[in-house]
């Protein structure tokens, strides 16, 4: 039997994993690291060195096989239709590589970033797992990217009694800005949803690339004012690296009612 473990392990900062993270990783057979082709190195580094760092001297360590990640299928044009075959594809292989590995079962373990419950498809994934093969799951939470961006800016996640939406670029640029909330987290936005914002003279925004990362860099302000310097740091910082991770909460005052 396979006992899976999703292990969020924070931002990229070896110093963000919780004790309960440290002493899974410690105690799997079989670590998993995808690797997302190339310009994306960077992640499968990240992981090998925590793996490397945490595992020094011990006696009998994990170990560690990493695996090419499939790739959406931009010939799919539905959206939902396109992930799901491509959360197929990567339970087939997370199938084959532990078949391979641990053909006779064990301890496996998937060192997720940030927290695999919050805009990550981990857990999805192995449910489909679940589909196939006899296996017990179990997930570790991380530091998500949204608490190390308001640590980053310094800043609550809420205003006094208010709620927060936790929302992606694409729902931003498509449906606008939600009712009812003043308080925006905006996730996975590859183009840059905020420029389409309505009033930004009346919106903060608060900018992380790299969040919790050595790299990290941090930018906030007016939305009107700001949001130019955001695009070509963005820009320039993608172009650097070969991929950008970043995330922005937004913040929109009312006018004052006479």
């Amino acid at each position: 039997m396979i006992h899976l473990s999703l292990i969020g392990i924070g931002t990229g900062n070896p110093k963000h994993l919780t004790l309960e993270a440290v002493d899974t990783i410690r105690t799997q057979d079989l670590i998993l690291i995808p690797n997302k082709g190339v310009g994306k190195d960077d992640l499968a580094g990240l992981r090998r060195q925590i793996c490397a760092d945490l595992l020094a001297g011990a006696a009998k360590p994990p170990r560690i096989v990493e695996f090419d990640l499939p790739q959406r299928d931009p010939a799919i044009a539905d959206y939902q239709s396109r992930v799901d075959h491509w959360h197929d594809a990567i339970a087939e292989v997370w199938d084959t590589a532990l078949n391979r590995h641990l053909p006779e079962g064990g301890r496996a373990g998937f060192l997720v970033w940030g927290d695999p419950s919050l805009y990550d498809s981990t857990i999805r994934i192995a449910e489909r797992l679940q589909l196939r093969r006899a296996m017990e799951l179990r997930v570790i939470p991380g530091i998500t990217s949204i608490q190390a961006l308001t640590a980053a800016h310094k800043v609550p996640l809420n205003t006094i009694g208010a709620p927060v939406q936790i929302t992606t670029g694409r729902r931003l640029r498509d449906s606008g800005w939600p009712e009812g909330c003043d308080t925006l987290v905006i996730m996975l936005d590859g183009a840059c949803a905020f420029q389409d914002v309505a009033q930004p003279e009346n919106v903060t925004i608060h900018w992380s690339a790299y969040a919790g990362m050595a790299n990290e860099l941090n930018i906030s302000g007016r939305l009107q004012d700001v949001s130019a310097r955001i695009l070509s740091t963005r820009a320039a910082l993608r172009a650097d690296h070969g991929w950008i991770m970043d995330i922005y909460l937004l913040q929109r005052s009312r006018p004052q009612q006479d």
